[in-house]
């Protein structure tokens, strides 16, 4: 397989919100699109390596909060790009239902009483739509890596796993003080809304025990196995809910099963 390079892109500062751009000779997959209006942010970095959007071959999108969808729609006009996403966050990425939010902290309590989370996107459908525990391989985007879906910070949550032993994984984790960079970035902690921390637990050590060593993620990082792996015992102790222990989201129980 051809040359790969991980190229983080800052949306918002301190890596408070990051998407991903996976580098090869054959063309780039962007992982994540950033809030609404990012296209330009996008651009900028493209162009920092010598890229335009039509280098664009796939649009991965990890779930349907607004600062890892909410870009998609017009970077896939620009780039021509298909986007890539799983089924079980379909009706949140057309906006016909309105996304759930599980607080995971005070954090995400004030945070939820903002505008940021519920700012509206550009709906749209998925090109390519994952189904259930379906894996799909990035080779014939030139990336040598697989897509899984990897419930618990959403119900239709995906990851990209590579052969270069790094992990691309959303939001099942994040680092730092609050979220982002200013301090502490390879310190794992949980992001400000998670739907099951037990799921999310699961796929995550299976993630470290499947080989990878690295994990780029959404808000902070990267971050080291042996730092995921004991945020993961720590959320494997916890319980499905919000902060206060009410049962907020919408997993389905075989997204929960260990085996896939």
């Amino acid at each position: 397989m051809n040359n790969q390079e991980i190229i983080q892109i800052p949306i918002l500062p301190f890596n408070m919100v990051n998407a991903h751009l996976i580098k090869t000779d054959e063309g780039s997959i962007l992982v994540d699109t950033g809030i609404p209006g990012s296209e330009r942010k996008v651009e900028r970095v493209l162009h920092k390596h010598g890229l335009t959007f039509k280098d664009i071959k796939l649009i991965v999108v990890t779930h349907a909060h607004t600062d890892h969808a909410g870009s998609a729609a017009r970077i896939r006009e620009l780039s021509g790009a298909p986007i890539l996403a799983h089924q079980d966050d379909t009706d949140y990425y057309s906006r016909k239902v309105p996304m759930t939010y599980c607080t995971t902290s005070w954090v995400g309590r004030l945070f939820v009483k903002t505008p940021v989370p519920h700012e509206p996107y550009v709906g749209f459908a998925p090109d390519l739509l994952m189904k259930d525990a379906e894996t799909i391989s990035l080779k014939e985007f030139g990336v040598d890596g697989i897509v899984r879906h990897t419930a618990g910070h959403t119900p239709g949550s995906i990851g990209i796993e590579l052969a270069s032993q790094d992990a691309m994984v959303g939001d099942l984790i994040a680092s730092g003080i609050l979220i982002g960079g200013i301090a502490f970035n390879g310190h794992a902690i949980r992001p400000p809304f998670e739907d099951d921390p037990q799921t999310v637990a699961r796929e995550l050590e299976r993630l470290v025990n499947s080989g990878a060593k690295r994990f780029h993620m959404g808000h902070g990082g990267p971050l080291e196995a042996a730092e995921v792996l004991r945020h993961a015992k720590v959320l494997a102790k916890l319980h499905p809910g919000n902060a206060n222990g009410h049962s907020c989201g919408r997993l389905k129980p075989r997204l929960a099963a260990v085996g896939r």
